[in-house]
């Protein structure tokens, strides 16, 4: 709370094994931290708490305090607010200032603020690029607990690369998301002899509802918002049933680039549906070319 970052400990050989008494995963906590910081500042406002709102906003922008603009990283500091050295953003510590991600992954964790996180960066084109460069740039090979199916230095079979492929949508750029996301579900699902495998870990179920919610064309990207980034789905029509009302998701064609988004009949600006909205029993179009 007083540096607005956790300082990770000083391991003379970290490794993919190093112990959790050894090092902090100081960068991970203070990510996550953040975005607890604004999940609890929503629940302040609702209760009409602004001091602890706008404190806990403020804290929710933690995350920045350890973007490193020379390479365009997050990356861990020393309790002096030196950087951490040296740093690889591909190597998959295990508890050594990422918790089970990289560099690569834990820089694009800001849910809470993605504008603010493209806003890092020199200009969108630049932010793209680096975001592009997050599944081109080849895995190095390591052997790491619960770090399985690599695209690129996306890690398809742990959660915290999950949210990554929708930052797209913030440079305008939904196209290159649903690439993405048709890349995963369709070569990192259905594996094995048997068709049942995944590319990992489904810790509490993560990564089923990652499959299940982008195959209906909804995303939770903010959990602590209420509201769904919208998506192309599979399937060509899905009723759900909230309480006792139902409400519909269609796609009318095959197409995999959202051209149009409908709710009720009406235009949605944008490619955000409010739960509320649904809730209200009304049928959702997703109009693709």
């Amino acid at each position: 709370m007083k540096r607005g970052w956790i300082a990770e400990n000083r391991v003379p050989n970290p490794t993919v094994k190093t112990e959790e008494d050894e090092a902090k995963a100081a960068v991970s906590k203070t990510i996550k931290y953040a975005y607890s910081d604004y999940a609890v500042a929503l629940l302040a406002k609702e209760m009409g708490d602004m001091d602890n709102y706008n404190l806990l906003m403020q804290r929710s922008r933690n995350y920045k305090n350890l973007f490193d603009p020379s390479i365009g990283f997050i990356r861990g500091r020393w309790d002096n607010g030196d950087w951490v050295t040296p740093y690889d953003p591909s190597y998959p510590y295990y508890v050594y200032m990422f918790r089970e991600s990289t560099g690569w992954q834990c820089t694009f964790f800001a849910p809470q603020d993605p504008r603010g996180l493209v806003g890092l960066f020199p200009s969108k084109q630049a932010f793209e690029q680096k975001l592009d460069s997050l599944f081109t740039t080849p895995f190095g090979g390591y052997e790491a607990d619960n770090l399985t199916g690599w695209f690129g230095q996306y890690c398809a079979g742990n959660q915290p690369a999950q949210g990554i492929s929708y930052y797209y949508y913030f440079i305008d750029k939904p196209e290159k998301t649903q690439d993405k996301l048709d890349i995963l579900m369709n070569k990192y699902y259905d594996m094995g002899k048997e068709g049942l495998a995944y590319a990992g870990m489904d810790d509490e179920g993560g990564l089923s509802a990652w499959y299940v919610l982008n195959a209906v064309g909804i995303y939770p990207f903010s959990p602590a918002d209420p509201e769904y980034i919208v998506t192309a789905p599979l399937f060509d029509r899905v009723v759900f049933k909230l309480g006792d009302t139902p409400f519909t998701i269609s796609k009318p064609n095959k197409g995999r680039k959202i051209s149009n988004i409908t709710y009720d009949g009406k235009k949605i600006n944008g490619y955000f549906i409010p739960h509320n909205e649904l809730k209200k029993g009304k049928e959702l179009v997703i109009t693709t070319e």
